[in-house]
């Protein structure tokens, strides 16, 4: 029998939800909080997670990043029901790793549609395999974080990463993904994210390109320094950006090594497996700042 945990916190939903999924012969686990259900997720390895995101806890979107980096429960297919309909909150879900983002009120045929393209998901995932090098092309903002979130989890499983190491690597590309979509391409639609992975023996290399003129690293007053990591906020405020600025500091400190080429539009990413030893070069480029903060990059 196909199992489901319902993550809500108002038991009348939590119960409709359990009959609706009893229909289809789904057996329902209910967890009132976000703790409990990764608690649960962990020692039962649902076939998929119903999501809310109004948690008494900690919210929906921190439950499902939580899920999608730690590697024994990555896999799991997450379904968000919630009430909140806006783009920013739906582009933050698909952003953590969610596969399907269902709101209230729904209707039975848009939550089972909703399952079967988590689960799915799941299925492709594990079918497919990645060897060699592979070539992405992106463009609108959540078909690119869901194509995104699934090259991660095919990079995940297809090399020796650790735990930490997805972790770190996971923000580090959204980060940089983000960046090139946002600052290089200006949210153009028409303007591409190019991703190529490579995996060499003893290391990942994720190519981000952005099709924008690209910029100069030493002239972004807006952008954190480790020499001075918060003067930049004062020019944020002057320019009417919003707070952040964080995220090139914090992606050196997330991966070996990090070169940009020679006009600013094309970053790689190398992270070494676990078993390769880190030089003292390496070492001294590491970032202070936490990685979960999840601020933007420029």
């Amino acid at each position: 029998m196909v199992t489901a945990l319902i993550v809500e916190d108002h038991p009348e939903q939590a119960e409709l939800v359990a009959r609706i999924l009893h229909t289809r012969n789904y057996q329902s686990i209910i967890a009132p909080d976000g703790e409990t259900g990764l608690r649960i997720a962990r020692e039962r390895m649902p076939d998929v997670v119903l999501l809310d995101l109004m948690l008494p806890d900690i919210n929906g979107f921190d439950v499902c990043r939580r899920l999608r980096t730690d590697r024994a429960t990555m896999m799991i297919p997450v379904v968000m029901l919630t009430a909140l309909n806006d783009v920013q909150h739906r582009v933050h879900g698909f952003r953590v790793g969610a596969n399907a983002y269902v709101t209230k009120p729904y209707g039975v045929d848009d939550l089972f549609e909703a399952i079967t393209a988590a689960r799915a998901w799941r299925q492709n995932i594990e079918q497919r395999a990645i060897q060699g090098e592979i070539h992405l092309e992106l463009n609108s903002e959540i078909n690119f974080l869901k194509d995104l979130n699934d090259f991660l989890m095919m990079v995940c499983q297809a090399t020796p990463l650790a735990h930490d190491q997805v972790v770190q690597l996971r923000q580090a590309v959204m980060e940089m993904a983000h960046n090139a979509m946002e600052w290089g391409n200006l949210h153009q639609s028409d303007r591409l994210v190019n991703i190529t992975y490579r995996v060499h023996d003893d290391r990942l290399e994720i190519v981000v390109r952005d099709q924008g003129p690209g910029f100069d690293r030493s002239t972004l007053p807006h952008a954190a320094v480790a020499g001075d990591p918060f003067s930049h906020m004062d020019v944020r405020e002057k320019l009417g950006l919003r707070a952040g600025g964080f995220g090139l500091l914090i992606c050196q400190g997330m991966v070996d090594e990090m070169r940009y080429n020679d006009i600013g539009n094309e970053v790689t990413l190398i992270k070494r497996f676990a078993s390769t030893s880190r030089s003292p070069e390496d070492e001294s480029r590491s970032s202070p700042f936490d990685p979960s903060s999840g601020n933007e990059s420029r």
